[in-house]
């Protein structure tokens, strides 16, 4: 099964950050982009691919394990960014780097569990808002973000997310996420 592990943020914040997105359908390219749905929106702390079915009770225990090693922390959705022209995100504000130590301990429970997957990158708090099929100047999206700052929150928990991936063939059609684990941080 096709996984990763996420923090998942509260409804209030999914409000705020679609409100926000809705002054971006108003730019002049928007409708060439591939807005994400609502209730798709997570921070992927590291993505684990097709992990085979007898490594998943290993990871899931190492999940938890990382979970009770981290506390709480706040943060909230601010600014945004993009991935060259492919991928526009927003971001986070509050404390960024304990999600950043959070993002290595999950990293290191998927190896540890036995998980193959590349997750030598420099980790970027994002979640994906829309991607783009072909280069576009996705520069305007970022600065009409830039001044977005949302509500803050409390990240109280790990998730541990599949991925269906959309329908081959079907216009319109998005991955699907499940939560399938969820380990409150700090317990």
């Amino acid at each position: 099964m096709r996984l990763f592990a996420a923090v998942l943020p509260p409804q209030e914040a999914v409000a705020e950050l679609a409100d926000e997105i809705r002054t971006l359908h108003a730019l002049p390219t928007a409708g060439e982009l591939r807005w994400t749905g609502h209730e798709s929106w997570h921070f992927t702390l590291a993505f684990y691919g097709e992990v085979p079915e007898d490594v998943v009770p290993e990871l899931r225990e190492r999940l938890a394990r990382a979970a009770h090693r981290h506390g709480p922390y706040e943060l909230r959705l601010a600014g945004g960014g993009r991935f060259g022209a492919r991928a526009l995100w927003a971001g986070a504000d509050g404390d960024r780097e304990a999600m950043r130590h959070l993002a290595d301990t999950v990293s290191a429970a998927g190896r540890r569990a036995g998980v193959r997957f590349d997750d030598h990158r420099h980790f970027t708090p994002h979640l994906t808002i829309a991607r783009n099929r072909r280069d576009a100047d996705l520069r305007p999206y970022v600065e009409e973000l830039a001044e977005f700052v949302g509500s803050p929150w409390t990240v109280r928990e790990l998730c541990l997310v599949r991925s269906h991936p959309p329908v081959a063939g079907v216009a319109g059609q998005q991955p699907r996420y499940e939560t399938v684990g969820a380990w409150p941080l700090g317990e």
